[in-house]
């Protein structure tokens, strides 16, 4: 977390580190007690860095984009959909076949949704948004992450300026939880 750079490189970072955390899970064996691990340490950084991107990079994709809003909505509605996902999955352990499907299902979508991001809404971004913006914009990101939830809240506010306000009071208690269980933890 908090890699620097402007919000695209930082958010492009987000997903090398997930990708390598789904290329983890994907060589272990079903049922290994690692997979676990590793899908809280995923959701973990999804969270974090769909926060960011509702905080930060969706508000300026409406702005500064054509068609922004429709993207935007597009974009959110992905993070839902990943959002209950990960909130079913963090009641399955390793060992139970429903972990396999959920996490294999949640794979194939931050996969798609990542791809549609790199290809598509970054070099829209890039091409009409100053890169003085795209920096202040990156420092804006990582210090949402660094107060955001880590656990999934799937009736939680995904718009500004709502989930502003509520994520650091959530991003506290889930914190919280996690020093107390153990959760995430190498």
């Amino acid at each position: 977390m908090g890699h620097g750079g402007d919000i695209i490189r930082e958010l492009a970072t987000d997903h090398r580190e997930v990708e390598d955390a789904f290329r983890r899970i994907e060589a272990l064996p079903p049922g290994h007690e690692e997979r676990k691990e590793l899908a809280d340490r995923a959701t973990i950084e999804l969270i974090r860095h769909s926060i960011a991107e509702e905080q930060y990079l969706y508000p300026a994709v409406r702005e500064h984009v054509p068609d922004g809003d429709r993207i935007a909505d597009k974009e959110i509605e992905d993070h839902a959909t990943a959002e209950r996902l990960m909130k079913d999955l963090e009641r399955h352990e390793a060992t139970d076949p429903e972990f396999d499907r959920l996490i294999g299902r949640l794979m194939m979508e931050i996969r798609e949704h990542v791809r549609d991001e790199e290809d598509n809404l970054f070099p829209m971004l890039r091409q009409s948004c100053s890169q003085d913006r795209l920096e202040a914009l990156g420092d804006k990101a990582r210090r949402a992450k660094s107060m955001a939830p880590t656990r999934p809240h799937p009736a939680a506010p995904d718009r500004p300026p709502l989930n502003k306000i509520l994520a650091p009071g959530t991003g506290l208690v889930d914190r919280a939880r996690d020093a107390l269980s153990g959760r995430g933890k190498d």
